[in-house]
């Protein structure tokens, strides 16, 4: 295994270098077919538990005579996204084919957009933990299709270096995507992993307002490509310094990681720059486990795929009329609308902060809308559920949907449960056990509501400290919690401590 790279210190490497950013965001749309056939698209939920190499068509094969056609659907979602993204949208553009060694394409080639992209020239407005409005520019948005995918086996890491033998699934081979691809990013400075995550992170937001993604990380529906150099400072006045050698960190599968990773290469290429050493340009593998990146390999240039227009695909020509139409029906920006229900849920700057941070505003607002107020909807999101996940190593909301968590709160709010049932409660829905309501009847949790069982175990427990009831009477009435103890533990768990006390209460006053 290779040595661990030098690391410079965060602030000082910003001390010498100014950090220059770009990111390829790519997003598998959810249509229900392929890019440029008729076969299911996996990336679509109704397709999720398809098995591998299911999902196919001649095309996705590249089997002769097979010849694509373009999904409309598509069109439509790419072109939504460009404008939310506030991009041109090109009265022509056209697919071009990619040649490149692509194990998991059929037809050893991927058609994608080069020189004449859907979208161009945008922006996006991000906003970080502090509230700080970061405009970040957009180059190009343009259409392609995704690969298959190859899992290596045998090996220790997962990856193919080491591998004994590879499987190959083409159940993603076709798939829609969108490739956002951001202009050089300036001025970022020590603020520059955070602006990273905060962009992905509205990216995502973007897309799931549009309703054409699930933008999941974890399941390869956003999938981040993270460039990063850096430029030596210059003494005030001087003219820049040429941009540094970039790197390329791939798909990597979460918002904290987007932002550790980002980090991680700043800190690596600074050192490698002071100690004299060069950059090489290629794409580089992050590891979560370790918070560490490796090398892949030569990063190509474009002339590299020798890109030429696909012979059997027309020009995509959209009419004003349908570009007017998608643009009256984009959704509220993501600033817009965090700042709104903010406003709405009356949440303080910290309690919304920590909603925003774990990713968690859909969640939040899905819940509330089945019933939940904000604040029980925060609790929950925040609280056991995001502990439950963090556990797992997974996202809070693969977990659990937000019907079920107002619904958990419900039963607590009808007296069913206790906050202490219903943790219970909810670890069985995540295991699978159903609803909260059979979780409840399956394990036996609902609260007891029954005056006379509680009767009998408070007298059980008097009788075990028969002198509790006389500091009760003579005003000591915080004695009364070593019997509620007594009774909580007796019931299981199962018991109203408010209801318990007020039952001691009225006995003691006999």
């Amino acid at each position: 295994m290779a040595a661990a790279a030098k690391l410079m210190d965060f602030d000082k490497a910003l001390e010498m270098f100014e950090p220059v950013l770009g990111f390829e965001v790519h997003i598998e749309l959810n249509t229900n077919t392929k890019m440029f056939s008729d076969a299911p698209n996996p990336a679509n939920e109704k397709y999720h538990a398809a098995e591998p190499n299911t999902l196919i068509a001649p095309v996705d094969m590249g089997l002769p005579g097979a010849m694509p056609a373009v999904n409309e659907t598509a069109i439509r979602s790419s072109i939504s996204l460009g404008l939310a993204l506030g991009c041109s949208i090109a009265e022509s553009s056209r697919f071009a084919r990619k040649n490149y060694f692509y194990p998991d394409l059929g037809k050893n080639y991927q058609i994608s957009q080069y020189d004449e992209p859907i979208a161009y020239q945008g922006s996006v407005v991000v906003e970080l933990e502090d509230g700080t409005l970061v405009t970040v520019p957009i180059e190009r948005a343009h259409m392609e299709e995704d690969a298959g995918k190859l899992t290596h086996m045998g090996g220790a890491t997962g990856r193919i270096q080491g591998a004994e033998y590879s499987l190959v699934d083409y159940n993603r081979a076709g798939v829609p995507l969108v490739e956002i691809v951001t202009d050089i990013i300036y001025g970022t400075e020590h603020r520059a992993p955070e602006v990273a995550k905060a962009y992905v992170s509205t990216i995502r937001d973007i897309v799931r307002s549009l309703g054409i993604s699930e933008a999941r990380l974890e399941r390869g529906n956003l999938r981040c490509d993270a460039n990063v150099s850096l430029r030596p400072r210059v003494a005030e006045g001087e003219e820049p310094a040429p941009l540094g050698t970039r790197t390329e960190t791939k798909n990597v599968n979460s918002m904290r990681s987007v932002e550790r990773a980002v980090r991680h290469e700043i800190q690596r290429q600074a050192q490698i720059l002071a100690d004299g050493g060069t950059i090489i340009q290629e794409t580089r593998h992050w590891h979560e486990d370790t918070g560490t990146t490796s090398p892949g390999r030569p990063k190509s240039d474009a002339d590299d795929y020798r890109y030429f227009p696909e012979p059997d695909l027309l020009p995509v020509q959209p009419t004003a009329a349908l570009i007017e139409e998608l643009r009256a029906e984009l959704p509220e920006q993501p600033v817009a609308r965090r700042r709104r229900l903010k406003a709405e849920w009356n949440f303080t700057d910290l309690e919304f902060q920590d909603v925003r941070n774990g990713a968690l505003i859909d969640e939040v607002e899905a819940t509330i809308a089945a019933g939940a107020t904000p604040a029980a909807a925060r609790k929950w999101w925040t609280g056991e559920v995001s502990r439950l996940a963090n556990a797992q190593g997974k996202d809070a909301a693969v977990l659990i949907s937000p019907e079920n968590v107002a619904a958990l709160q419900k039963l607590i709010d009808e007296g069913t449960l206790t906050d202490k049932l219903a943790r219970q409660v909810l670890e069985g829905v995540i295991a699978g056990e159903g609803t909260p309501q059979e979780v409840v009847e399956g394990r036996g949790l609902a609260v007891v509501s029954d005056d006379g069982a509680l009767i009998a175990a408070i007298d059980d427990a008097l009788a075990a400290q028969p002198d509790v009831m006389a500091k009760i009477k003579d005003g000591k009435v915080q004695a009364a919690g070593a019997v509620i103890g007594a009774v909580m533990k007796a019931m299981k768990g199962q018991a109203d401590a408010a209801r318990v006390r007020e039952l001691i209460l009225e006995r003691a006053a006999q």
